[in-house]
């Protein structure tokens, strides 16, 4: 089976474009990606294309009627937070089952503001004899207040993520905010569920992100001196539990991805350089450093408390300022990720490039649920 790399990536700077439709959005950043690897749409064997709120209306064809309608196959999917690393995995296992050598993958949103306010309609998953709430802030108070009885996690170390999220944002042009926000601010924000305030939950915006896969030999006849290899693609569910009543398990399916993730990379939580994580709220990052094996269990207040998680720190995380600045376009996401990822193993960060980065990992979950993990390598 041929190894996978990508040799084009990029995203629009996320934001609110009421004035756009989402197949506009998904062109851009489709258009942008080409550009990026030096191709064209005919050169593309298959579009992947993941998208939330519009899952049933053929996104990924009305992109083609936006940017060259080729015939090509065109695969959709949703899949909660997790669709866009759902796309890009669809694409990494097509051209490793050596059906496509060059396909493209986007990722696209766009949503309405508040509380998952584009949502895709329908009535979500089902409640029926659950207690308290199946909101995703309760759901993840909920969590980061287990960890806290656990762990003595404190309101202030929760705090400091979105303290450390929005100052890497400040670095990132395409982010929607680029605001500093001091610890004091964070924590005397608007309440929406203990301990998350307004400045520790996720942005809802527009947004979209793509990237182009190769086969190794198409690589090779392009140039590897920007090309990033595709080291693990994971995608997991939920395993069997006796049912919480309470609270959801928000970690299992991240912990087996992970595990699955490093053993198919070949390397270990030590050996990566960078993060992007799934940061829908403050708490949920806390949670996903242990999830990650990025610390032992109970040790994430004092990452966050060391600046180990920070640029410049021992493992950066969400360097791009996360989804908590900038930005959580469901569709997008993932692929956004990877995009943040492919730059910084590229050395075009800028101001906030993680110095001799070689492998960074990127992590989604959509709760019901699903979580992706992709790792990648620098090559040149």
């Amino acid at each position: 089976m041929s190894d996978v790399y990508v040799v084009g990536v990029d995203m629009i700077k996320f934001g609110r474009f009421p004035e756009k439709t989402v197949p506009q959005l998904g062109s851009q950043a489709a258009l942008m990606a080409l550009d990026d690897a030096g191709l064209t749409i005919q050169d593309m064997q298959a579009l992947y294309c993941g998208n939330l709120g519009q899952a049933n209306a053929m996104v990924g064809q009305r992109i083609l009627q936006e940017i060259g309608q080729t015939g090509v196959s065109v695969v959709n999917c949703a899949n909660a937070c997790a669709t866009g690393a759902t796309a890009f995995r669809e694409a990494w296992m097509s051209i490793k089952a050596g059906v496509f050598d060059c396909v493209l993958a986007v990722g696209v949103e766009q949503m309405g503001r508040g509380l998952l306010g584009g949502g895709g309609g329908g009535d979500g998953i089902p409640k029926e004899g659950l207690l308290g709430s199946g909101t995703m802030p309760a759901v993840f108070a909920e969590a980061g207040m287990e960890h806290a009885r656990n762990y003595g996690t404190t309101f202030e170390q929760f705090a400091k993520v979105s303290v450390k999220n929005h100052h890497h944002s400040t670095l990132n042009p395409k982010a929607m905010y680029q605001i500093e926000t001091p610890l004091d601010t964070v924590m005397n924000a608007e309440m929406i569920s203990y301990p998350n305030t307004k400045l520790m939950c996720s942005v809802n915006v527009d947004g979209s992100a793509a990237a182009v896969l190769v086969s190794e030999k198409k690589a090779r006849e392009l140039g590897l001196n920007r090309a990033v290899k595709v080291k693990a693609s994971v995608l997991t569910s939920d395993p069997y539990s006796d049912r919480d009543l309470v609270m959801p398990d928000v970690n299992a399916v991240t912990r087996i991805a992970a595990k699955q993730a490093y053993e198919m990379a070949g390397i270990g939580p030590e050996d990566v350089s960078l993060v992007e994580l799934h940061d829908c709220f403050a708490t949920a990052e806390i949670l996903h450093y242990e999830n990650l094996g990025l610390c032992s269990d109970g040790d994430a207040g004092r990452m966050i408390d060391d600046g180990e998680v920070a640029l410049g720190g021992r493992i950066p995380v969400n360097v791009s300022g996360g989804l908590l600045s900038k930005g959580h376009p469901l569709g997008a996401t993932g692929i956004a990720n990877i995009y943040e990822v492919c730059t910084h193993l590229r050395g075009e960060a800028g101001d906030r490039q993680v110095e001799g980065a070689t492998f960074g990992m990127t992590h989604v979950i959509g709760l019901g649920s699903a979580c992706g993990i992709h790792i990648l390598e620098k090559v040149a």
